[in-house]
């Protein structure tokens, strides 16, 4: 983290010159709490900049921002932020800063049924007592891909009602709900199960059952003060960065 900072600040100097210290908000995506929480600080002390994050669902997130949460960078799924481009919500040019797909956890220390193929997985669904997933409604963009998994796999009528919905977000992560005992297995972006030491994710969904999320980050048409968040997403898609992303199962 010391070289993160020295290359941030060096970075930073050299982009902004002698920008004054700026008050930005961010609104970002769950999935890269953990990532986030290690690279804001170096940012703010390189630039002097202070960073106020609030987290939730990539769906969720934009539904605050439409509905009038002030914000200066979004970071939320591509999808989602080509959408607020439309909408004139967000300034034309993502950056694509980090990537992740859906991982397998089941709490520390309990026995890890094989996930490799679809066929196991297919099993481990059957025999597990409860699954938690996200629920639809919070915005994630893992719900509607785990319910058409089970679909497709031929097993939902099976598991749909074993199912254990977490409402999305730092205070509704599927991991607690596996933490705590109350699903044996859940299905979630990788990046927000390894952030609980709790659980132990046991694998991936299987390559051709699996979905990979790319997090894109954009600068808001009403953004106060626009170079300085500007200046924050070069931080979070600077190859420095990448090295946290790694260890966060943020770069497939």
């Amino acid at each position: 983290m010391r070289r993160l900072a020295i290359l941030a600040a060096a970075a930073l100097i050299a982009a902004t010159g002698s920008v004054p210290a700026a008050e930005i908000d961010a609104l970002i995506t769950t999935a890269m709490k953990a990532a986030i929480d290690e690279l804001v600080p170096p940012f703010e002390r390189a630039s002097g900049h202070n960073v106020r994050v609030s987290y939730g669902p990539s769906g969720g997130i934009a539904r605050r921002f439409i509905g009038g949460e002030p914000a200066d960078v979004i970071v939320i799924e591509a999808g989602a932020l080509d959408e607020l481009v439309k909408q004139g919500k967000i300034l034309p040019g993502r950056t694509d800063v980090a990537r992740t797909g859906i991982g397998i956890a089941v709490r520390k220390g309990a026995p890890k049924p094989d996930v490799s193929s679809p066929e196991a997985l297919k099993r481990a669904l059957l025999a597990a007592k409860s699954i938690a997933h996200t629920a639809p409604a919070g915005g994630g963009v893992t719900a509607a891909h785990v319910m058409k998994l089970f679909e497709k796999l031929g097993i939902a009528a099976e598991v749909t009602p074993k199912v254990k919905l977490a409402a999305g977000g730092p205070q509704g992560r599927v991991s607690v709900l596996v933490s705590s005992g109350e699903a044996e297995i859940g299905l979630q972006q990788v990046s927000e199960l390894m952030s609980n030491p709790e659980v132990e994710v046991i694998g991936m969904l299987p390559a051709e059952l699996q979905q990979i999320t790319t997090y894109s980050a954009g600068v808001t048409t009403g953004a106060k003060q626009p170079e300085p968040a500007r200046a924050f997403i070069r931080h979070l898609a600077a190859p420095e960065a990448m090295t946290i992303y790694k260890t966060k199962g943020l770069a497939l």
